[in-house]
């Protein structure tokens, strides 16, 4: 709507230019005595608007174009009664340049293609360390596309937030390149009795999968071992684990870790950000489960975490995956982006999950 705006506003001037000029051409067709008492008769009708100093309209882009192109043939200082002389020779001005700025043919290169631009802009914003050089040699080489590195720096997106070193990366890029990591945390709640639990948790933080948890009353290395061996398995093994300065994770305990193969990385003290993964999932779990449902006992609360853990891992979206899931079903096909509709001949299905507190929804044919 905003592209067609000007278009209009043209063909109006246009439009109104030539009902001017055609009564500007009935006019000259008239007797000299005629068109003269005309003019006098408007002038009378004119003077007593002036006496009484109404304000006049303000004057259309096309009004103004035919004043500026009749003041060519007369006379004009002394019939100009409705904007002062220098507003009307400032309209002049303006259609001046509005003339050159039509005549004037761009100059320069042309642009590149929206195509071109776009496929700029995603490589510099995909390879943080890459400037234009790298990137015109990039088109060169792979794509036998010619462009001076001074026109890709155009079309370079401008860098957001402080300027990162040309060794710098991206905080996910790093996180895949040390794809098999663990983090695990302990967080408390309280049940109906005023029982302090303790939840273990152990997260993936390339899948953003929970790989396992557990709920105790009495948290031991022992018992926090044994958590593990559930989970580093030969058919699934890891490289690195996080976990914070807790003395149940005492060195026998990361002894036995080292055993399994893993590394173990201790966060500084007091930085709960150094296992930001893992203190958000904590955060997660009481603001969607544990802040809406209270405990009876230990069976209870396993048995609310197990529920909502199989929906964090396999209903809920995650903005950090595109969104996506930790564990997309199998067997169910991604749905087809349909813009607004819902595709025909499928209806929209929800489950519940925790006795309602949450909801699923996936398409499901109908039946015909």
């Amino acid at each position: 709507m905003q592209n067609s705006a000007p278009l209009d506003r043209f063909f109006t001037i246009t439009f109104n230019l030539l009902l001017d000029l055609l009564w500007l051409l009935r006019l000259g067709l008239g007797s000299r005595a005629t068109l003269a008492a005309e003019n006098l008769f408007l002038r009378k009708q004119l003077a007593l608007y002036l006496d009484r100093r109404v304000k006049p309209q303000r004057a259309s882009d096309a009004t103004r174009l035919t004043l500026v192109f009749l003041s060519t043939l007369f006379a004009w200082k002394d019939a100009l009664t409705i904007v002062k002389p220098d507003t009307f020779i400032r309209w002049h001005r303006q259609g001046f340049r509005l003339f050159w700025k039509w005549k004037s043919k761009p100059r320069g290169r042309p642009r590149l293609p929206a195509e071109l631009q776009k496929l700029i802009t995603e490589m510099a914003l995909s390879n943080c360390t890459w400037g234009e050089e790298r990137i015109a040699a990039e088109l060169l080489l792979k794509l036998g596309l010619r462009i001076s590195p001074r026109t890709v720096r155009r079309y370079m997106p401008a860098r957001q937030g402080p300027r990162r070193g040309p060794s710098s990366q991206r905080w996910m890029t790093f996180v895949r390149n040390h794809a098999d990591m663990l983090a695990c945390d302990f967080f408390v709640t309280v049940t109906a009795g005023f029982q302090v639990l303790y939840v273990f948790v152990i997260l993936d933080v390339r899948t953003r999968r929970i790989a396992h948890f557990n709920v105790t009353a009495h948290p031991t290395a022992d018992w926090t071992l044994q958590q593990f061996r559930e989970v580093i398995t030969e058919e699934k093994r890891y490289r690195f684990l996080i976990h914070d300065r807790d003395s149940i994770y005492s060195a026998d305990l990361d002894a036995a870790l080292k055993s399994m193969g893993l590394s173990i990385l201790k966060t500084p003290l007091r930085a709960p950000q150094a296992n930001a993964f893992c203190e958000r999932l904590g955060g997660t779990i009481r603001r969607e489960c544990l802040d809406f449902l209270i405990a009876l006992s230990e069976r209870h609360l396993a048995r609310i975490l197990k529920e909502w853990v199989a929906h964090y891992n396999r209903g809920r979206p995650h903005s950090s995956l595109g969104p996506g899931s930790p564990e997309p079903s199998e067997g169910i096909p991604a749905p087809s982006i349909s813009g607004h509709r819902i595709p025909c001949g499928h209806r929209v299905v929800r489950s519940p999950v925790l006795g309602g507190l949450h909801h699923e929804y996936r398409l499901e044919k109908v039946a015909a």
